[in-house]
């Protein structure tokens, strides 16, 4: 059930991407830039690192796209501010 889903601007766990147990949504700023705007967790899946994991999948997917991502989030934006592997990628 923890199988991280790519839906419409988001990566998603659960079901459907109506419906997630978590996800982390974004949206294009403009051909070279990902604004990432929410990062949700469940109760369900709290305490799993799925949070991270959720970043984790943006940052890779902002890499093979080309593209820089800029944290609206606070959670995303703390993760991507802190995380020496993702300064790449930070817009």
């Amino acid at each position: 059930m923890s199988t991280i889903q790519k839906g419409t601007n988001k990566f998603f766990v659960g079901e459907n991407e109506q419906e997630p147990l978590a996800e982390i949504t974004f949206r294009t700023e403009d051909a070279s830039v990902i604004s990432v705007d929410h990062t949700y967790v469940s109760d369900e899946l709290r305490g799993q690192g799925m949070a991270g994991k959720l970043v984790a999948e943006v940052v890779s997917y902002a890499r093979a796209e080309g593209k820089k991502i800029k944290p609206e989030c606070s959670y995303a934006k703390n993760k991507l501010e802190k995380t020496s592997e993702y300064q790449d990628v930070l817009a």
